[in-house]
């Protein structure tokens, strides 16, 4: 025996108003009454109903699916991004694709043909480049796509982002206005533009006090914990060359960093200062707590989807027209690691 599904019709009769009543009920809720309103939903309970999702999308043609490429899934960064992306996309009746693409643009490539195929309506870029199949089509002929976290130079899309210029000179400022001036640049991928913006950002607040820019306090990692040992080994070795305080381009690198003072003998921070960037969850629960920037992670997955939103919305202007970036305020979340510059 098979259990009868229920239909529209069957909500329709429970409630008593018309099938055209429950469409509009479920769909352009502020056009029928609360009461209305109420009788649906109540009949909707009753008869276990549930809308044929595919069938609406058939039918209008769409996938109802939004696809994300993520550079690396497996960074916890990403997870409160993601979050918002997916309550928003899931309240829009959007389902949510990740697409890992760990970096490579033969993966990227194979995941933007999704949107050339009607698997996806749409798409929102965490890995800061256009896939080639994207990257080579005309504006007008792009489907709607928003870049998040990472900037695109000379890109037009709609973008969310933060100043991470201004945040990595705030976060540099903060050492030096602990008496540091021999500070170090834990610094990210030299091709990556978060690596350009936060050294830009740590250059400038040097420049502004009248500290002289050392190439050698200069490490280049990965944004990695394993990142961080490796500079931190390397910088602070040596007692005569050893800078005082660390401006790491990632929380997992300022980890990283500390693992390798420790295992020098060194205390953080009355022998050294280090300050990370994105307050993961990590952050406040290591030893010391990290010192870190503070990316509102969650506002921008959810600023994503609200600019992916308004592109699929057949009433939105300006669907192609280039838009200046949003930018996402951060905050210095001063904690245990980063104290006054020692003596001597």
């Amino acid at each position: 025996m098979h259990e009868k599904i229920a239909t529209i019709e069957d909500v329709a009769r429970h409630a008593g108003v018309s099938i055209a009543t429950v469409s509009r009920a479920l769909h352009k809720p502020d056009v029928v009454s609360q009461t209305t309103r109420e009788k649906v939903q109540a009949a909707i309970a009753t008869t276990g109903y549930t809308a044929n999702v595919m069938a609406r999308n058939l039918r209008l043609n769409r996938s109802g699916m939004i696809l994300l490429l993520v550079p690396d899934i497996g960074n916890p960064f990403f997870s409160a991004i993601l979050s918002g992306i997916e309550q928003g996309a899931s309240k829009a009746g959007y389902n949510v694709l990740i697409g890992d693409t760990q970096n490579d643009p033969d993966r990227e490539a194979t995941y933007a043909a999704y949107l050339r195929s009607n698997q996806a309506d749409a798409m929102i870029l965490l890995n800061g480049r256009l896939p080639a199949p994207l990257a080579n089509s005309p504006a007008n002929a792009t489907p709607p796509v928003v870049i998040a976290c990472e900037r695109i130079p000379g890109c037009g899309l709609p973008t969310v982002i933060i100043d991470n210029e201004q945040a990595a000179f705030e976060a540099t400022t903060h050492l030096i206005n602990h008496g540091h001036r021999k500070i170090a640049n834990v610094a990210g991928p030299g091709n990556n533009i978060l690596t350009v913006d936060r050294t830009a950002g740590y250059r400038r607040a040097l420049s502004e006090h009248g500290i002289a820019i050392d190439p050698k306090l200069t490490f280049v990692g990965d944004y990695s914990i394993d990142a961080g040992i490796a500079a931190g080994r390397s910088l602070l070795a040596d007692a005569k060359t050893r800078p005082t305080g660390l401006f790491c381009a990632s929380d997992g690198m300022a980890i990283g960093v500390i693992v390798a003072a420790k295992e020098l003998g060194l205390r953080v921070p009355q022998d050294v200062s280090v300050f990370g960037f994105d307050d993961i969850h990590l952050a406040a629960a290591y030893d010391p707590p990290l010192t870190t920037v503070r990316q509102p992670r969650r506002r921008l997955g959810e600023q994503a989807i609200t600019l992916l939103l308004d592109r699929l919305d057949p009433k939105t202007p300006n669907k192609t027209g280039k838009t200046d970036p949003v930018i996402v305020p951060t905050e210095l979340i001063i904690r245990q690691s980063t104290g006054p510059c020692p003596q001597g």
